[in-house]
């Protein structure tokens, strides 16, 4: 079973995102479930999400401990959240940066889903909205394909320029 815990502030997407992977996941013939974890919060107060995705059905729905994969949506998180807190050794993290971030022991990626979102004008209430970047992130490095991303993308929103917003975060993607 591979598991990922998300970290975002309310209002960025990070509970679509959630879903949206583990849709894309069973789109490619997987097993997923996405479950939120937050209380009363408001836009801008920490959030986490998880999604867990395995090729037999998963009988496990609460919060992951001990996840394979972090993703943090907006860094400011970071000085809030031990992020890393249980990550497994080896384990890998996705950051919201348009700057490289080293974590010791993990193997680290990033790419400016903000400046996508903004670029497509993907912005709800003044936040940009992150969650159909970071699934085309997440297809470029093979957590789902590029095909079930762009499935539950169109299924889940009209508007196509969440597409191209996964397809440039997928092209901007480090690797």
């Amino acid at each position: 079973m591979f598991e990922i815990r998300i970290h975002s502030r309310g209002g960025q997407g990070g509970v679509t995102a959630a879903r949206l992977l583990a849709l894309a996941a069973i789109h490619d013939g997987k097993y997923a479930t996405a479950a939120p974890f937050y209380g009363a919060e408001r836009r801008g107060a920490p959030i986490v999400s998880f999604v867990r995705i395995d090729d037999k059905p998963i009988r496990i729905y609460s919060q992951i401990k001990k996840p394979d994969m972090v993703i943090v949506l907006d860094a400011s998180v970071m000085d809030v959240v031990d992020v890393l807190q249980g990550l497994k050794s080896g384990g890998r993290v996705l950051v919201n940066s348009a700057h490289a971030r080293e974590f010791k022991g993990f193997t680290s990626s990033h790419v400016d889903l903000t400046g996508i979102a903004l670029k497509e004008n993907l912005v709800v209430a003044g936040s940009p909205i992150l969650n159909t970047p970071v699934i085309g992130a997440l297809a470029k490095i093979g957590i789902v394909s590029v095909d079930s991303a762009k499935r539950a993308i169109r299924e889940t929103f009209t508007d196509e320029r969440n597409v191209k917003a996964a397809e440039a975060a997928a092209k901007e993607m480090s690797a």
